[in-house]
């Protein structure tokens, strides 16, 4: 499950350490749910977006820039009227805050913005899973919850080294983080099906 949100609302999406191109059409991911907190607002998207557009593929699913807060999450079939209560009880019991982006950050054979500080978006990821114990984060695959905003992904580290060094002329930005969407892949693009407040 992703939840995002925009600037101004939160996009955070907490991605897997390797996640691969094939994450957009892998069928395990189609129809489960993510919960995103999106980040950038309208002074951060143009120089994040032509870099995503071209080197990530969630970008071309449909997925605005982001930190991911989980995923995979529940089925789509599971996500009843309980499920989305209880996700703005959670999520609602948290409070909005304030994410600075600084610096580039790489994960394997991915480029990604760091976010500052982290401690709320990774709070988030373990209320979710706490939560719902049978959606961890990664699907159990990694121990360490990573909140970062993919930039690129799969390319030569040259084509890496470019966009890092085009970016770093465009930060410091900050994002108010004040909601998470609920987003689910219905086999060609992410669809948003829900948006939760945070605390205020």
């Amino acid at each position: 499950m992703l939840i995002g949100a925009p600037l101004g609302s939160i996009c955070t999406v907490i991605r897997a350490r390797a996640r691969t191109g094939r994450e957009a059409t892998d069928r395990a991911t189609q129809h489960r749910a993510r919960l995103r907190a999106r980040y950038p607002g309208p002074e951060a998207e143009p120089s994040v977006r032509r870099w995503r557009e071209r080197f990530d593929p969630s970008a071309r699913a449909g997925v605005p820039a982001h930190i991911t807060v989980l995923f995979p999450f529940l089925a789509e079939s599971r996500i009843d009227a309980l499920v989305h209560s209880a996700l703005a009880d959670v999520l609602g019991s948290r409070p909005a805050f304030d994410l600075r982006f600084e610096r580039c950050g790489r994960l394997p054979g991915v480029l990604c913005l760091v976010p500052d500080p982290d401690t709320q978006l990774r709070q988030l990821t373990e209320a979710i899973a706490d939560r719902w114990p049978e959606a961890p984060p990664y699907g159990g695959r990694f121990a360490e919850i990573v909140p970062h905003l993919t930039i690129a992904q799969g390319q030569e580290d040259a084509v890496l080294e470019k966009a890092e060094a085009d970016l770093a002329g465009r930060l410091p930005f900050t994002s108010h983080v004040s909601s998470v969407e609920l987003i689910v892949y219905d086999g060609t693009k992410w669809q948003e099906r829900a948006s939760f407040t945070l605390g205020e």
